[in-house]
């Protein structure tokens, strides 16, 4: 593994801190990342007076409801196109249009 002169640093993550509550289950990990990504993670950790589990938990949850949002367009569009449901070319010409000049 070639080292790239910063420090390597784990984070645990509890699940726990993310709702507020102990009635979640919860689960331990690890993941190794920069030291730069741990001190902006901290600084903002600071700054809205939370803790470095709870903001990874944040960025877990987003990034998960994200690709889950994705994934359900993904979904639908094909489904759409299976059906034949495709957009008219003039509506497509029409939403093009409007990015012409930018």
């Amino acid at each position: 593994m070639q080292r790239s002169g910063t420090e390597d640093y784990v984070i645990i993550v509890n699940h726990n801190e993310l709702k507020g509550t102990n009635l979640m289950a919860t689960e331990a990990f690890s993941v190794r990342t920069d030291s730069r990504i741990v001190r902006q993670l901290d600084k903002l950790a600071k700054h809205q007076d939370r803790s470095r589990n709870y903001m990874v938990n944040q960025a877990i949850n987003h990034f998960l409801e994200l690709h889950a949002w994705q994934e359900e367009r993904i979904r639908a569009g094909i489904e759409a196109a299976d059906q034949g449901r495709f957009t008219s070319r003039a509506e497509m010409e029409r939403v093009f249009g409007k990015y012409e000049n930018v």
